[in-house]
């Protein structure tokens, strides 16, 4: 899927590279720039942790007390081939009939001890063979409908946010994570380091995830 904040077209006119790499390998540093901010990003989810089938009906944990509603159209992504697609949920726990046993599961397996304090559970439809419950690492996500990433792609901040980490990228691929300077260029080998994000946190911060707040 092609980049959105970034284009690879804005990368190459950005750059002044015009044709002189593949589309494949520009699209690469754009598209990565995307998947790191929208690890930062606030979208309608929740990990999920945990995951078993039985009786063709998914039950699928989430580390979030209670973020989705029975109907709600949820995509569930990164949980294994079994589990991922969108759905449309037949249960969620707390507030509706799943079975509370999957809390036995969680005690035992998980040591979550405290469940459904700051967990829940959600279900929904799925023919396949009966799967035992398992966690899910690393963790993946279930995301409710989406009315984030179309406007990410128009807010001006996350469009420089992701223009800057893009060339970040692009450059450390061509001077082996090295940095120009006035004095010529000059050995950087944390140029793709925790400060990468540090020096464009000022333009996400306001549409952050509180949870990326943390630490």
């Amino acid at each position: 899927m092609a980049s959105t904040y970034t284009t690879m077209q804005e990368l190459r006119d950005n750059l002044g590279i015009g044709t002189l790499y593949l589309d494949a390998t520009v699209e690469e540093c754009t598209q990565a720039a995307q998947d790191l901010l929208n690890q930062y990003l606030w979208f309608d989810s929740a990990a999920v942790i945990g995951a078993s089938l039985s009786n063709n009906t998914a039950s699928v944990v989430l580390a979030n007390p209670g973020i989705f509603v029975i109907g709600q159209s949820v995509t569930i992504a990164a949980a294994g081939s079994t589990y991922n697609g969108t759905y449309t949920l037949t249960g969620a726990f707390p507030g509706s009939t799943v079975p509370v046993s999957i809390g036995t599961a969680l005690f035992t397996q998980l040591q979550f001890n405290n469940f459904p304090t700051g967990y829940s559970v959600i279900q929904y439809a799925k023919t396949a063979s009966d799967d035992p419950f398992h966690r899910v690492l690393p963790y993946g996500t279930a995301t409710g409908p989406d009315t984030k990433t179309a406007s990410y792609a128009t807010t001006a901040a996350i469009r420089q946010a992701s223009m800057i980490l893009s060339v970040d990228i692009w450059q450390a691929r061509q001077t082996s994570m090295a940095s120009n300077g006035m004095d010529g260029v000059s050995a950087s080998p944390y140029r793709l380091g925790y400060q990468m994000i540090n020096r464009i946190r000022g333009l996400i911060q306001p549409y952050a995830n509180p949870s990326s707040l943390v630490g």
